[in-house]
């Protein structure tokens, strides 16, 4: 993996490399998940993909991942499901309403991704699932979440970032 995220975009070709480009800098992760250092890998209308290389930060007192690096995985997979925003100059926003969370089995490898696919809504709330795997294709852990969008990210053009 390069690192850099794959973007799937209904939009004209120049929209989808400018975005890839604003993403390949690094789409800002908040000041959590750089700590934590998930990365974006894959962002597309009502689907994203989130990744990590697990280290010793990442594990608890029995050394396996922590449930709260996966918590924290699964949000922001689903919330950048419904985030999506094809105008790289623009974004979009939500707060997580609620997040329930099965945890299914423990990773014996080190990279987990956390897929989150939107699966309905309104204008303002939207219903998400989600999982998480390891790199041998184990399921993790799976989530369903209830997600708001904040004022202004509702339409599929955003606000304006910054």
């Amino acid at each position: 993996m390069t690192g850099r995220p794959t973007i799937v975009s209904p939009a004209s070709p120049p929209d989808a490399v400018e975005l890839a480009a604003i993403l390949a800098e690094g789409e800002p992760p908040g000041a959590y998940n750089g700590l934590i250092g998930t990365k974006l890998v894959r962002w597309q209308p009502d689907y994203a993909e989130v990744s990590i290389e697990l280290g010793p930060q990442h594990l608890n007192r029995a050394g396996v991942p922590h449930g709260g690096v996966i918590a924290s995985m699964l949000d922001s997979a689903c919330g950048y499901a419904g985030n999506y925003c094809p105008d790289p100059t623009r974004a979009r926003y939500c707060v997580t309403l609620s997040l329930t969370i099965g945890f299914i089995s423990q990773t014996r490898g080190r990279h987990l991704t956390a897929r989150g696919r939107v699966m309905g809504g309104g204008r303002k709330i939207f219903m998400v699932t989600g999982e998480v795997t390891d790199e041998t294709g184990a399921l993790i852990a799976s989530a369903q979440g209830t997600f708001r969008y904040r004022g202004g990210s509702e339409s599929l053009e955003g606000v304006p970032r910054g």
